[in-house]
C-alpha cells in the first residue's frame, strides 16, 4: 500500500540526516518544511520535499498509479506521530475517590499510607482478569492513537504479586498483538511496598530480586526494568541491587526518580545507564552534571505534578544547561488519569516554560530515544515508519500546544495505513 500526501502546509521534524535525540539550544530550532509532500510506501517513509521538487521527481509517476491513496492535506500539518515513553496503561478501574480526597488536602503520601494509591491499584489488578485488562487497556490505545501518539511505553507495577506482575505483562504482550501501536513493555516491580511487606521491606526486595525478575526474563515479558526510587518508596541501595539484577537478566533500567525528594534516583541512572530517569520535579546542579555526562534521556511528566498540585521540574534550567528533554502522559488512574498527548504538550510551554520547538522535539525524537525506538520513529525521515498524523486546518505549528482544550489530530496513519 502506498499513500501520497500533497500540498502540506507545512511538514514537521524533517530529517535527512537523522538524529538519535535534540539537546539544549538546538531544542529552539525546529526543520520543517512548507508547502510539502510526503510519500509513504511499505509501512515506511521513502519520499518527502517541496511541491516544487514532487514535480521533478520520480514520485510524480508514482502518485499516479491507481493502488496510491492519496490525500489533499492543503491548510494542514503533518507531524510524526508522539512517543509516549511512561505510561502505566493497564490498570483495572479508575480511582476518582482519591482524587476527591486530593481535593480536601490530603498528599500523595499520605494517601498512599491509608491504603490508596499504588497499594489500591494493585488490589484492584489482582482482582481482574487478563481479558478484562486487555478490553480496558485497548479501549486506552485506541484514545491515545486518535490523539496523535504512535508508540507507547507500558509499566507493570500494580501487580506486587510475582503472579500479578507476570499477568500485567502478559497482558501487555497480547496488546502488541492486537493494537497497530509500537509498544515497549517495563517490569517494575518495585514500584511500591505492598502491605504485607510494610515492616520487612528488604524481603520485599529480595522477592524482586530472586523470583520476579527471573521470572519475567524467563518469558521474555519486558524490554526494561524500573524502580520507584524516591522518598517513601525504595532507598538508592535498593535501587542500585534491584538495577543490577534486571541488567544481569539483560533488561535495560529505567528509572522513576526525584519525584518528591533528592532520592539519588537520577544518579543512579546514570550509573547504570538508565534509558531514561523520569519526572525529576527536585533536579538540582548536581543531578544536571550527572546527566550532562550521560547517555540518559531526562523525562518530564507534567501531567502528575499537575494532578497532584506539586512544583514542577526546572525545565528551562535543564534546557540552558544543555541537556535533552523528553515529556510523557504518565498515563494512570491516581495521578495523570489521560494520555492526552496534546495537552502535555500545552503543560509542557504554559507549565514548564518550553518553547513550542522545545515541546515538540520533547514528544517525538527524544520521546521515541527515552523509549529506545529513535531510528524508526519520532521524526520524517526517509526509511522510518510512517507514524504520523495530519492535523486540522491550523495557522502554525504553535497552535498545537497553544490551543489545549482542542483535538487538532485529524488523520492518524500508524505503520503506513490510515486508521
Amino acid at each position: 500500500m502506498a499513500i501520497f500526501i500533497r500540498n502540506i502546509k507545512e511538514l514537521i521534524q524533517v530529517e535527512e540526516n537523522p538524529r538519535p535525540m535534540v539537546k539544549g539550544a538546538d531544542m529552539a530550532q525546529l526543520p520543517t518544511i512548507k508547502n510539502a509532500f510526503l510519500f509513504i510506501e511499505d509501512g515506511k517513509i521513502t519520499g518527502f520535499g517541496t511541491m516544487a521538487e514532487f514535480a521533478r521527481s520520480a514520485f510524480l509517476k508514482k502518485a499516479s498509479q491507481p493502488d496510491v491513496t492519496e490525500i489533499d492535506a492543503t491548510g494542514r500539518m503533518v507531524f510524526p506521530a508522539f512517543c509516549d515513553s511512561h505510561t502505566h496503561i493497564v490498570y483495572a478501574g479508575s480511582r476518582e475517590i482519591e482524587y476527591i480526597d486530593k481535593i480536601r488536602g490530603l498528599s500523595y503520601e499520605e494517601i498512599a499510607k491509608r491504603g490508596g494509591g499504588i497499594l489500591n491499584s494493585a488490589k484492584r489488578l489482582q482482582e481482574a482478569s487478563e481479558l478484562e485488562l486487555i478490553e480496558q487497556a485497548l479501549e486506552r490505545l485506541e484514545e491515545i492513537k486518535m490523539l496523535g501518539t504512535g508508540a507507547v511505553e507500558i509499566k507493570s507495577g500494580y501487580g506486587l504479586t510475582t503472579e500479578s506482575e507476570l499477568k500485567m505483562l502478559r497482558v501487555v504482550r497480547k496488546l502488541k498483538e492486537f493494537s497497530p501501536l509500537t509498544i515497549k513493555s517495563t517490569f517494575l516491580g518495585a514500584h511500591a511496598i505492598p502491605a504485607e511487606y510494610k515492616q520487612k521491606q528488604g524481603e520485599y526486595v529480595d522477592l524482586v530480586i530472586n523470583e520476579m525478575i527471573p521470572a519475567v526474563a524467563g518469558e521474555e515479558l519486558a524490554d526494561y526494568i524500573d524502580v520507584f526510587c524516591d522518598k517513601g518508596f525504595f532507598t538508592e541501595e535498593e535501587t542500585d541491587r534491584i538495577l543490577m539484577a534486571g541488567i544481569k537478566h539483560g533488561l535495560q533500567p529505567k528509572i522513576h526518580a526525584n519525584e518528591l525528594a533528592f532520592s539519588g534516583g537520577i544518579q543512579v541512572g546514570v550509573k547504570y545507564n538508565a534509558l531514561s530517569v523520569d519526572h525529576l520535579e527536585f533536579t538540582g546542579d548536581a543531578e544536571i552534571q550527572a546527566l550532562l555526562n550521560s547517555s540518559t534521556m531526562p523525562t518530564l511528566l507534567p501531567g502528575a505534578a499537575f494532578f497532584l498540585g506539586m512544583e514542577y521540574p526546572p525545565a528551562r534550567k535543564m534546557i540552558d544547561a544543555g541537556l535533552p528533554l523528553a515529556l510523557a502522559s504518565d498515563y494512570n488512574p491516581g495521578s495523570s488519569p489521560s494520555g492526552n498527548m496534546q495537552l502535555i504538550m500545552a503543560m509542557g510551554s504554559i507549565l514548564l516554560r518550553m518553547l513550542p520547538e522545545e515541546v515538540i522535539h520533547a514528544v517525538t525524537i527524544n520521546g521515541a530515544y527515552a523509549m529506545g525506538v529513535q531510528d524508526n520513529l519520532g521524526s520524517i525521515a526517509v526509511g522510518k515508519t510512517a507514524n504520523i498524523f495530519i492535523t486540522k486546518r491550523i495557522p502554525t505549528y504553535s497552535f498545537m500546544p497553544y490551543a489545549y482544550g482542542s483535538n487538532k489530530v485529524d488523520t492518524v496513519i500508524i505503520n503506513g495505513e490510515l486508521q
